[in-house]
């Protein structure tokens, strides 16, 4: 692709705006303690395929999935912008639309190595509101639908119905719709971001968007 073309593709894609928050570095955990705006774009990098890339208020690229010529894998990986990995997510062969997700962290040696019990797990929801139930430890979340068709909106919710992370079909400055696969994502403050994102993973991957 002509990189004129491709930056012009980006520009439409990623906000242009000041920043919410101040500047942080982007490591395998990224919690504010404000609200934060990302832009997902329900397409790989790599030739546009597959996955997903998601933008942070400056328009840098903070999570990506490549997932190439395959959709609906039953394994992905979530990685940063450096190329590490953060999560590995696995659809379980022996119960109908389930999934786990097993952390990746760094050891003393600077290697990484994943966690062998599941970091969550997320359980599918055929009927009603909510679209999936999600166990994170202690912790239980759920995603529930905000429309029905093309557009891929939805929110993740606490188990006091606090929004926690809330996505929907992306409009630019002058209040024009971009299409379905570009989203605004808002983050609650004091939200783990790479959790939601591998998260936000699993529900394209049972909803077909990657």
């Amino acid at each position: 692709m002509n990189i004129t073309i491709k930056q012009q593709r980006m520009a439409k894609i990623y906000p242009n705006q000041e920043p919410t928050t101040t500047s942080q570095s982007h490591d395998d955990q990224c919690v504010s303690n404000k609200r934060e705006r990302y832009t997902l774009w329900m397409k790989s990098l790599v030739l546009h395929s597959n996955g997903c890339t998601v933008y942070d208020s400056n328009g840098n690229i903070v999570y990506r999935v490549d997932n190439y010529d395959t959709k609906g894998g039953r394994e992905v990986i979530l990685m940063n912008l450096k190329g590490n990995i953060i999560c590995t997510i696995k659809k379980r062969l022996l119960a109908f639309g389930c999934w786990e997700g097993h952390k990746y962290c760094s050891s003393s040696s600077n290697s990484r190595s994943q966690e062998e019990q599941p970091w969550f797990r997320v359980k599918r929801c055929l009927t009603g509101k909510t679209a999936c139930e999600i166990k994170v430890g202690s912790q239980n979340l759920s995603i529930e639908r905000m429309s029905i068709g093309k557009s891929f909106s939805f929110r993740i919710v606490n188990k006091n119905g606090e929004i926690v992370a809330e996505a929907k079909q992306k409009q630019s400055s002058s209040g024009i719709v971009l299409s379905n696969d570009v989203l605004t994502l808002d983050l609650a403050a004091g939200t783990d971001h790479s959790l939601i994102m591998a998260l936000i993973t699993v529900y394209g991957l049972i909803c077909g968007k990657m």
